[in-house]
């Protein structure tokens, strides 16, 4: 009786078998998922994203609540007063008290040890609209008796600076996503077109583009403000500086664009297709452009983080929104001294936030550059 012993399948073989039929999203997805970077990025952005949609339900409390200017943030305890270990977690008040403090002359604040606040989740609050239709007054966390709780403290006019940073990264997140979209609808289409035909629409089209690059966006930013009037609304004003960073933006977008486009006008496929008869917006928009999206996409994740960075910058120099709206830039305008942020520190916290989104949609990109080239 004769064994006969089968050569050992080629690991070449076993690959194309597993992963030979997955689509093209497929395979960005698989190789997305060993970046752990890439998915740490979008866990974040995702966190991001949930946060700013349900906003009020996140905030502890409400926004424009005013208390105890400057008071500073509410220590999350398991011991009572007495020392006694609870599992139930609580927060003291901050109260003031009849001393002055010897160099803000300010009265000094203390936490109120009879009065404790127990917390909890999915309590009830302040009253909002769940995605602006439906009234409700859960929210994720807070006291169980629905009163105030400030666990980063409170800000010059006594609102809570957590429950403003977590509505503030809806003006700021909104910002991003909309200036982004229309940087990249128009700088991709100007990059499609102008790559694709070339000659003189090309020339004059990349005279105009270098024109815009070349404006000095600082300046130009602080001399538009000046034609708002003050006393301009709020919608008006916000609409006026998404279409300036817009402006701005879309250039370097188009740049890019022009260059992947130029290279590849000159593949064999695009040449089969003009040699068919195809149309140019077929080719442009069947052949030409699905294969710059992958570049598209990756650009967009690394663009978000620089618009969000932006607009803290102008909101800190007071040319980005204005109240009542909130954003993270507005609320670091009251950081713009020293004897502030060494006296009440936690002002600062909008940074952080700043800082962790920039991270997320910087991780969410890397790994996103890697993984649209799977091959």
């Amino acid at each position: 009786m004769q064994i006969q012993i089968k050569p050992p399948v080629p690991a070449v073989e076993i690959t194309q078998s597993k992963h030979g039929n997955e689509s093209y999203s497929a395979l960005v997805w698989r190789r997305l998922k060993r970046s752990w970077t890439g998915m740490i990025g979008l866990v974040l952005v995702c966190m991001l994203l949930a946060m700013a949609i349900f906003a009020g339900f996140f905030a502890p409390v409400d926004p424009m609540q005013t208390e105890i200017g400057f008071a500073p943030p509410e220590a999350v305890r398991f011991f009572d007063k007495d020392g006694n270990f609870n599992l139930r977690p609580r927060t003291y008040p901050i109260t003031e008290t009849d001393e002055l403090d010897p160099v803000t002359f300010q009265p000094v604040v203390g936490p109120d040890y009879d009065n404790p606040r127990r917390l909890g989740f999915f309590v009830k609050g302040f009253e909002y609209k769940l995605l602006g239709i439906i009234p409700t007054d859960r929210h994720f966390f807070g006291t169980i008796d629905g009163q105030s709780v400030h666990l980063l403290g409170t800000d010059k006019f006594g609102r809570d600076v957590l429950s403003r940073a977590i509505y503030g990264s809806r003006i700021s997140l909104m910002i991003a996503l909309i200036v982004v979209s229309i940087v990249t609808v128009v700088g991709t289409t100007v990059g499609l077109v102008s790559g694709y035909f070339g000659g003189r629409f090309d020339a004059w089209a990349q005279r105009f583009v270098d024109l815009v690059l070349a404006f000095p966006q600082l300046p130009l930013y602080l001399a538009l403000s000046s034609l708002i009037p003050v006393t301009a609304p709020t919608s008006i004003f916000l609409g006026f500086v998404i279409i300036v960073m817009s402006a701005l933006g879309w250039a370097q977008m188009s740049r890019e664009v022009r260059g992947k486009t130029l290279a590849l006008a000159r593949i064999e496929y695009v040449r089969a297709a003009l040699a068919v008869g195809a149309s140019d917006k077929r080719i442009i928009f069947q052949h030409i452009f699905p294969n710059v999206m992958s570049h598209v996409i990756v650009a967009v994740t690394i663009a978000i983080p620089q618009i969000v960075l932006l607009e803290s910058f102008l909101g800190f120099l007071g040319f980005a929104v204005k109240p009542p709206l909130i954003s993270w830039g507005l609320m670091l305008q009251d950081t713009a001294t020293y004897s502030v942020i060494g006296s009440y520190p936690w002002i600062l916290t909008p940074v952080a936030f700043v800082l962790l989104t920039v991270f997320a949609f910087n991780a969410l990109g890397d790994g996103l550059r890697d993984a649209v080239d799977p091959y």
